[in-house]
């Protein structure tokens, strides 16, 4: 190993090597086979490098399948489905499929923000990757919090959103095919959510402050669309200032793991009409705490989610379990 490389190596994971990938987000987990049947020790290593570095990687994980995509993820909480999107069958697996409509998160967002108790985790593997372009970024919500300056801090603080599944899907798409935008109307919002967080939220495990963002926002309560464009933009573009996030050129069968509670991501789409398809296993979460102690509250749901929101409390108190799966 060069010099250069030993430099990126941290010490202090007894279970793997671990290289550091950009300066202030991401990091690679080197010489680990990812599954379910990994030892806790290992696990409480993974899970402490994903809260330091807020997204990792594992490069070749050629032994991947759904289900044990699936049984990695059980290992980190309660995997749950998409809430609108049908998973592949016998699965919970959320797929992009970038020959169907829905393929191609190219905007910012943290996922589903538009449920109250909102994914904890997200862990997406390479299943088709095209020969050129389709990487995926993610920047460090936390930090851009941290680098506000006080009095910009002070006003987050304050603030709440309206986030939905029925946001501006075009606003900042310069090329829209209608095929996909239909995809959006028919499958992405067959069902209506809406949920109101804070701005600014606590993180449940390490109690840093992050900014909670990303497209998914309507609108800020008490701000007139025009008003609310302009905060929103003033602070998400804290976000995603280059030294603030991270890039990864997909290989096949690479993994990304990332906390969804200080993180945006953005899947760049300069891949043509190239193949490219990744699967995600989410982990549920819960609210987002407000520096005041509040929690995210459902606005708008579907009759049928009651039974959701249950089992998302029972996340929060520990009582739930996994359930089995088919494949």
């Amino acid at each position: 190993m060069s010099y250069s490389q030993t430099q990126n190596v941290e010490a202090p994971y007894s279970s793997f090597n671990l290289l550091r990938v950009a300066g202030h987000i991401g990091a690679e987990i080197e010489g680990l086979r990812i599954s379910g049947d990994l030892q806790q020790s290992v696990i409480d290593d993974i899970e402490r490098a994903l809260l330091t570095h807020k997204v990792i990687f594992f490069r070749g994980q050629t032994h991947l399948d759904d289900g044990i995509h699936q049984a990695f993820g059980a290992r980190f909480g309660i995997t749950e489905a998409h809430p609108t999107v049908p998973s592949r069958q016998g699965t919970r697996l959320f797929e992009l499929d970038a020959s169907k409509g829905g393929g191609r998160a190219d905007s910012w967002h943290t996922d589903v923000t538009f449920k109250a108790h909102y994914p904890k985790i997200g862990i997406l593997r390479a299943v088709t990757v095209p020969a050129y372009g389709g990487d995926t970024v993610w920047a460090n919500t936390a930090r851009a919090y941290d680098r506000l300056p006080p009095e910009l801090q002070a006003l987050a603080e304050q603030l709440w959103a309206v986030h939905s599944n029925d946001y501006d899907y075009a606003k900042d798409r310069q090329e829209l095919d209608k095929a996909r935008l239909e995809h959006h109307k028919k499958v992405f919002i067959s069902d209506l959510y809406e949920a109101e967080h804070p701005v600014v939220h606590v993180h449940p495990v390490t109690g840093e402050r992050a900014l909670l963002l990303g497209h998914f926002i309507k609108s800020l309560k008490n701000f007139s669309t025009s008003e609310s464009a302009r905060v929103f933009d003033l602070l998400q573009s804290r976000v995603t200032r280059l030294d603030n996030t991270v890039r990864w050129q997909w290989r096949q069968d690479d993994v990304a793991m990332w906390d969804n509670r200080a993180t945006q991501h953005y899947a760049v789409n300069d891949y043509g009409d190239q193949p490219r398809v990744v699967r995600r296993v989410t982990v549920q979460g819960g609210p987002a705490i407000s520096t005041q102690g509040q929690r995210s509250r459902t606005k708008t749901a579907p009759q049928d989610s009651a039974h959701a929101a249950l089992t998302s409390d029972a996340v929060a108190t520990g009582s739930a379990t996994e359930p089995a799966l088919t494949f």
